[in-house]
């Protein structure tokens, strides 16, 4: 048996139809052999709290073995997992093809399952993973003045953290006067389609619910930059939330409507030609990743994910095809720039990094990548239980972006750059400015 894993890792569907799946007294026994292999290695301790809370229950039994944990306890492991993957993608050496075949994420996703289907999962953490719910509010003008000052008050956050478990520090998002998907345009195909060697010559625009429902100008500004490029764009059909905040929770049921409503309208987009783009690399994730590996057998699941480009790796890609215009006109000075989790595990590389040295050519930018969990995870980051630990776990980001006193911040998750705005005004290194990546490029080209 060799020690390590040499080769890049592999992963195997997710075989969440099967009944065995569901069977706890199995999959805690999963755990088992998972947990002692994890335990024997360590490698993955500065991650999120999934490892610190294993480690203290092994360190606290007689002989400091894996077999000395009451199995209920393994549930407090799994709750601390927020399904990063970068224990499985960048740390762990038994990952598959390795003999050991240890998937560490997507075993505390069966855990996740298996609790959701217990009646595990409380009704708040249900309605605060459900964004087409909550997001239906958005674009209301007086619902939502409404909701944006329950947002901002003492008296009311102490009551959504007695009510819904959301801490009264946590950041939370405003809606938006006005959705994205309610824009004056809904495509622009003005411009002649050009396909690249590596680029589909035309765009489709998967909104996704956080840029529709909470900050739609991150949308806008992707269009801007496309109309720049004389690109056409289409902002797709219909939509509704990825799933991801679903999966999180492990109600895979859930996240199957959503794939059947999304789906069909996303594969003939794909069909027909369109590179379909995210601003938001959890949804990205969502169609290249966990959806193939849940049906790996649906034609259409396979077409998305073929044609699914996360905007940079677009934007990047259409320059390597010699068809993005670099007349970048305005300098953004020193830019602390983070990379998301879920960026970080598209295997894509980094490229929004790549397009900020790009605009670094023509203009000044002094680039500071923070390549490093931000600990604000999706929904983990504002419930009550774990808000604290999101903001120990970015602690070190914080330090990080603050380095050298930025003109920006930035991050391709948007909540993430606002925990990491959060985390550096408690620090008493409140950033300048807040900016999407996509909206720096649309400053760096001088868009109004």
């Amino acid at each position: 048996m060799r020690e390590g894993n040499l080769e890049a890792p592999t992963r195997h569907p997710i075989a969440w139809k099967n009944p065995e799946f569901y069977d706890e007294g199995k999959a805690l026994v999963e755990m088992e052999r998972v947990f002692d292999i994890c335990h024997g290695c360590r490698r993955c301790i500065s991650l999120c709290q999934s490892f610190p809370t294993l480690f203290d229950l092994v360190d606290a039994t007689e002989d400091g073995e894996v077999h000395g944990i009451k199995k209920e306890a393994y549930w407090s492991v799994v709750d601390q997992c927020y399904l990063c993957d970068l224990c499985y993608m960048t740390k762990c050496p038994y990952t598959p093809p390795h003999p050991w075949n240890v998937d560490f994420p997507h075993l505390m996703l069966r855990g996740k399952a298996i609790k959701h289907a217990k009646g595990g999962v409380g009704a708040s953490e249900q309605l605060l993973a459900s964004t087409d719910t909550h997001g239906q509010f958005a674009g209301i003008p007086i619902v939502v003045d409404l909701v944006n000052k329950v947002n901002s008050t003492k008296t009311m956050r102490k009551l959504m953290d007695s009510q819904l478990g959301v801490h009264p520090d946590a950041w939370m998002p405003s809606m938006a006067s006005q959705r994205f998907r309610w824009g004056k345009a809904l495509n622009n195909p003005a411009f002649t389609v050009t396909n690249g060697e590596r680029t589909p010559g035309k765009v489709a625009i998967f909104a996704t619910c956080y840029i529709n429902y909470n900050e739609p100008g991150i949308g806008n500004d992707l269009i801007k930059v496309l109309d720049h490029n004389q690109i056409p764009w289409e902002i797709v059909e219909k939509e509704q939330c990825c799933g991801m905040p679903k999966l999180e929770l492990g109600d895979l049921q859930a996240v199957e409507r959503a794939k059947n409503a999304n789906i069909p309208v996303l594969a003939r987009y794909a069909r027909e030609g369109w590179a379909i783009v995210t601003a938001i690399p959890s949804c990205t994730l969502m169609y290249k990743q966990e959806l193939p590996l849940m049906f790996p057998d649906e034609d259409d699941v396979l077409a998305v994910q073929a044609a699914m480009f996360d905007p940079f790796e677009y934007l990047t890609q259409r320059h390597r095809d010699g068809l993005l215009k670099t007349d970048f006109k305005t300098a953004l000075g020193k830019v602390s720039y983070h990379i998301p989790c879920h960026g970080r595990v598209q295997n894509i590389g980094k490229k929004t990094e790549e397009m900020f040295k790009l605009i670094g050519q023509t203009v000044e930018v002094t680039l500071n990548t923070v390549e490093r969990c931000s600990g604000h995870a999706g929904t983990y980051g504002v419930k009550t239980p774990y808000h604290k630990l999101a903001m120990k776990i970015g602690k070190p980001v914080f330090r990080s972006m603050a380095k050298d006193d930025p003109d920006y911040i930035s991050s391709d998750c948007a909540l993430a750059g606002h925990h990491i705005a959060q985390g550096m005004q408690e620090a008493g290194t409140p950033a300048r400015a807040l900016q999407h990546p996509l909206s720096l490029v649309r400053i760096a080209y001088g868009l109004e």
